[in-house]
């Protein structure tokens, strides 16, 4: 780092000013263009990805400039906040203020314009439409997170001691590439039903009917339809359990292996007794995004079956109060009860990566 003059110039002073003053009105120009829509897609996007990353970068060069007007001392110490401090804005912004509004508007009546304190957390947990949701989103929670680490591991010990150990971890990691709702199409098809006698054009009914079953209403069957769109989550979710779990198998001392089987232990005892221990934080850290990941799934629901036949999670109800029933109270309050549920992992996760030693 560059040793800062204990003075320092008029000029200096004005440039950092000019330049401030300069990166202000970029910014806000570029923001109020952006925000008319004035122009089409195509140069739309082209000065979006110019302004952005003009702003950021004169944003910070600006900040830099108006810190070295300080003595050497001072800016030694602001400088750490001068880079993280923008960040913490936006996500502020984006995060804290949503938030804190949310919290308010869960208290407001339909309109918004009324306050009905806990009318609307009242209905959560007396409606039954509610009470459904409640309970598929914890049978997402235990089932996709349970299978997912589950398989993860599974999969990941028996990729180890294979010899196609790469293909065979490229083709289980394979489905992470496709977005939810693209697995949700697919597996719709999938599950897909035909009845009257008609030739089958999902899977699974084509193989129950071709051993003489009769086809069945996959996701038309509560509460069973749940697992089976649990499945799909399973499915994209397993291969990132496998790839951290795979790099904390790797990490395992051989030699505590060799010496146990030495000493007479079983595969069993030596996965119970040794390999799980140790990729015992690695494991946490897993559960706990797939986790979070299903306390938020919406996208298999609404693309599956859009919450009907008794398949509504919580984020799928928040939607539909807030965006077809037009109740921003109701739809607040369920977006503060998954922040509830949400906020004891991460504070888990960040617990954790606290205590690590490369954290402190």
């Amino acid at each position: 780092m560059e040793k800062i003059k204990q003075s320092t110039s008029p000029g200096e002073i004005f440039k950092a000013l000019g330049i401030t003053l300069a990166t202000i009105i970029f910014a806000s120009g570029g923001f109020i263009l952006l925000k008319e829509n004035l122009m089409s897609q195509i140069p739309t996007t082209f000065i979006a990805i110019v302004w952005g990353v003009g702003s950021v970068a004169l944003i910070f060069y600006s900040l830099n400039l108006l810190g070295q007007i300080f003595p050497s001392k001072i800016y030694n110490k602001i400088v750490p906040y001068i880079f993280i401090g923008p960040a913490v804005l936006i996500m502020g912004w984006y995060l804290l203020l949503p938030t804190i509004r949310s919290f308010i508007l869960s208290f407001m009546d339909k309109s918004s314009t009324k306050f009905v304190w806990f009318e609307n957390y009242k209905f959560l947990f007396t409606d039954r439409s509610m009470l459904t949701s409640i309970r598929n989103t914890l049978i997402w929670l235990v089932v996709g997170t349970g299978f997912s680490v589950f398989l993860g591991l599974f999969f990941a010990i028996l990729a180890e001691r294979s010899l196609i150990e790469k293909g065979a971890k490229t083709f289980i990691f394979m489905p992470m590439s496709i977005s939810l709702v693209g697995a949700g199409v697919i597996f719709k098809f999938m599950y897909a039903a035909k009845f009257g006698g008609a030739e089958q054009i999902g899977l699974l009914n084509a193989i129950v009917v071709t051993f003489g079953g009769e086809p069945q209403n996959w996701l038309g069957k509560a509460p069973w339809n749940n697992f089976f769109l649990i499945a799909i989550f399973v499915w994209l979710q397993t291969g990132f359990a496998l790839v951290v779990l795979s790099a904390a198998l790797k990490a395992v001392p051989e030699d505590m292996i060799e010496a146990a089987r030495i000493d007479g232990a079983g595969e069993f005892k030596i996965l119970m007794r040794i390999i799980i221990p140790n990729i015992k934080a690695s494991i946490i850290s897993v559960s706990t995004t797939i986790l979070l990941a299903a306390l938020k799934c919406f996208d298999i629901v609404y693309s599956m079956t859009n919450g009907m036949f008794g398949t509504e999670v919580l984020a799928s109800q928040q939607y539909k109060q807030m965006f077809t029933f037009q109740n921003y109270g109701r739809g607040s309050a369920i977006a503060i009860l998954i922040l509830i549920g949400v906020s004891p992992v991460i504070y888990y996760n960040l617990k954790e990566f606290r205590n690590r030693e490369a954290f402190k």
